[in-house]
């Protein structure tokens, strides 16, 4: 199991768990921040093909302001374990492990394509580029604009903080 978006301003944090058969390896799959964009998808493919199961979780940015990122990250990943079409024999959340490898390519796709259809309503955040993350145009944009409904008001106030600071 691994998730998506914990750092960005905006959008949900995204899990996703990965059941792999012990002889499948996905070639090329690593932690999915290494990766390029297009080698994620085209990893995403190849692995959706193979999985045995797999169970996707977000948790809203509502949930994040409320409980706070670590919170809504542990519930991401329980709606994905959730999900699975199978109870899984165990769950591994973190370390070098092939299956986490895959399920963090799988959540980090699935969010950049949310990403992507709110960038598309909301435009001026260029959340097609910046997937959320606080890069100075998406920072202009939030200065300019205010924040979305797809803003985390608890990580904005925190940016806002550290911008009175420097």
């Amino acid at each position: 199991m691994d998730e998506a978006g914990r750092g960005p301003l905006a959008g949900p944090v995204v899990a996703a768990a990965v059941v792999l058969h012990p002889d499948v390896w996905i070639e090329g799959a690593a932690d999915s921040k290494t990766l390029s964009p297009k080698v994620r998808v085209e990893l995403y493919d190849r692995i959706v093909s193979k999985v045995l199961c797999l169970g996707i979780g977000a948790a809203s940015v509502r949930e994040i302001d409320h409980v706070n990122i670590l919170r809504a990250t542990a519930r991401a990943m329980q709606r994905a374990v959730g999900r699975l079409p199978r109870s899984p024999g165990h769950v591994v959340g973190d370390g070098l492990v092939h299956s986490i490898a895959c399920a963090s390519i799988v959540a980090k796709v699935v969010r950049d394509r949310l990403m992507g259809r709110l960038a598309a309503k909301y435009p001026r955040y260029r959340w097609d580029t910046n997937m959320g993350y606080g890069t100075p145009d998406h920072l202009r944009a939030l200065s300019e604009w205010g924040p979305s409904p797809h803003h985390r008001l608890t990580f904005r106030r925190s940016q806002m903080e550290l911008d009175m600071e420097v």
